[in-house]
């Protein structure tokens, strides 16, 4: 599943994929000069169970490295993520 980057508005972006408009998976953040606060992790109830969610999760993560941001999750699923593995310490915010 590919994932795009969307400009939501002011600061706020998105990783998503969605098929006629209707959006199957996201993750959103609020770029705060080099943090991503993110805020919301979304799945599709037809599409659930199969690690789409951690996909959006390590996509953010690898856009993160890239730009040398570090990430603050306060949507509660990334957050979770975060405290079960030692692979995103390094992006910590």
């Amino acid at each position: 599943m590919d994932f795009k980057l969307v400009e939501l508005g002011q600061e706020e972006f998105a990783f998503r994929n969605e098929d006629d408009g209707t959006v199957n998976a996201e993750i959103t953040w609020t770029q705060m000069a080099d943090v991503m606060v993110v805020e919301h992790t979304y799945v599709n109830e037809s599409m659930r169970n199969q690690g789409i969610a951690k996909k959006l999760v390590d996509q953010a993560a690898e856009y993160a490295r890239e730009n040398n941001y570090k990430i603050e999750p306060v949507c509660s699923y990334v957050a979770a993520v975060f405290e079960r593995s030692a692979e995103y310490d390094d992006l910590k915010a």
